[in-house]
């Protein structure tokens, strides 16, 4: 009797990998602290240098009016692979094979900038903050280096290359990627129309603008079953994935419109009751591998890691509103009091932080928890403080690389965070990813063939959006 033929895995070391990223306890508070150091020093660094012509390239910010194709084309490649050279390629050398040197790296880069920020000050030049950057640019440095960490984790994560203490968490503990969820619904709800007191757009619109999130969310999960990709269904659960949590977040806010001077008490007690009931025996039930056939039981995870999510939104558009924006939408607040306060809030969360590991509850990302919610709070605040220090450098206020990156962060998130699409299928943006992931056993990749992959992946994906910023394309779909 002839046994039926099976149809051959398109991806035959699936198994592999999801015991790859499986059963991780992550790393340390303290090395996530470094590592949020060390990052935005980069971008500090290169702001320093950035009198430096390459090519006769203008290092003038770029009048947005003006046609952007009187700009030499080579000269802006030349510009923007310097940006590359300073900021990314550190940065990856940092999550990778440099990773056991983080805190002498933190501390090296920490005393190297107060060095040179006490030295050029007290040189008798002029003040530097005599035309201090705009809070809006730095919260979108911010955002920029947000989505540059997440295209190198996304696919460095599958190398060997890449410090499994950086990959997510099994059920409770801290690392890196742990942190991006967070941070993409902390840096949105920073600028978001709450923030800025504009008024919220009724629920229908607010479908319409999260239908592209829905689609991609629904093609991840029919393309992922299509090509037998690898899927960890303790993350959100089984059919649950990152792109329903950020449309569920941005539908709930605008079904539930909240004030922006209440949002910061309406989070804090939505997070305290949610974590009420987290501890008296929800947790247990949502990090258990018991499911039932029911939708709800199916992404116990992700559905009730929503409240998890919102709260820490509602937060955001608080400080958001409180912070950078103000009461009044005639101006934003000064850069210097912004700054002592940033510092002040970071400090405080990641202490509320460290307190509530501790005696109530560990950090768990796949429930978002308190204790995750002031985490992600405490490093994104940490990582916006320090980009905030640029006031105090001399030099360029921004760099090539990161006005290509914030002029089309729509595209940045279609070429990184849709690369978990692609990595299903064919028909996402992300071609880069899925072609390695399909096609290369980074299972079995040698540091170097590792490092090279990640390094081309990386700088393609920088040129392509620096192209488009150049031509002046933005895309926008809704």
């Amino acid at each position: 009797m002839d046994l039926p033929m099976t149809k051959p895995s398109l991806n035959p070391n699936k198994h592999l990998k999801e015991q790859f990223v499986s059963n991780l306890t992550g790393s340390s508070m303290p090395e996530i602290v470094a590592l949020t150091v060390s990052v935005p020093v980069l971008v500090l660094i290169r702001h320093s240098i950035s009198s430096i012509s390459i090519a006769g390239a203008s290092l003038k910010k770029k009048n947005d009016d003006a046609p952007s194709g009187k700009r030499n084309f080579k000269s802006y490649l030349a510009t923007l692979t310097l940006d590359f050279l300073v900021i990314v390629v550190p940065m990856l050398l940092f999550f990778t094979v440099l990773a056991n040197w983080t805190y002498i790296i933190a501390c090296s880069l920490t005393i190297l900038t107060l060095l040179f920020i006490s030295t050029k000050r007290s040189g008798g030049s002029s003040s530097f903050e005599g035309e201090p950057n705009s809070l809006r640019a730095y919260v979108t440095s911010y955002r920029v280096l947000v989505m540059i960490i997440t295209f190198l984790c996304i696919l460095a994560v599958d190398f060997k290359i890449f410090p499994r203490r950086y990959a997510k968490t099994e059920t409770y503990g801290t690392s890196l990627m742990d942190l991006g969820v967070g941070a993409f619904v902390l840096a949105n709800s920073l600028v978001s129309r709450q923030a800025r007191n504009i008024a919220l757009v009724s629920w229908k619109t607010a479908v319409v603008s999260t239908s592209p999130l829905i689609l991609l969310g629904f093609l991840r999960l029919v393309t992922t079953t299509g090509v037998d990709y690898q899927v960890h269904v303790g993350e959100y659960g089984v059919h649950w994935n990152f792109f329903f949590t950020l449309a569920a977040v941005s539908i709930l806010t605008s079904f539930i419109n909240i004030s922006p001077q209440y949002c910061g008490v309406i989070g804090s007690l939505l997070l305290v009751g949610y974590q009420f009931c987290l501890v008296q025996g929800l947790n247990h039930y949502l990090l258990s591998d018991e499911r039932g056939v029911d939708i709800l039981s199916q992404n116990k995870e992700g559905i009730f890691s929503i409240f998890g999510y919102w709260g820490m939104y509602l937060l955001g558009v608080y400080i958001g509103n409180s912070l950078i924006f103000g009461s009044h939408s005639s101006g934003f607040r000064s850069s210097r009091w912004v700054r002592m306060r940033v510092w002040a809030l970071s400090i405080l969360f990641w202490l509320l932080t460290v307190l509530l590991d501790r005696h109530v509850e560990r950090v768990s990302r796949r429930t978002c928890n308190l204790p995750y919610v002031t985490m992600v709070l405490a490093d994104n605040l940490q990582l916006l403080s320090v980009l905030m220090l640029a006031d105090l450098v001399p030099g360029r206020k921004t760099s090539v690389l990161e006005e290509a990156f914030s002029r089309n962060l729509l595209a940045t998130f279609l070429l990184t965070s849709s690369v978990i699409i692609f990595l299903d299928n064919f028909v996402q943006a992300n071609i880069l990813t899925g072609l390695v992931n399909l096609s290369v056993d980074t299972l079995s990749a040698s540091s170097i063939k590792a490092l090279i992959i990640l390094l081309v992946y990386a700088y393609i994906l920088s040129i392509v959006i620096g192209i488009l910023d150049y031509f002046g394309i933005k895309l926008k779909f809704w």
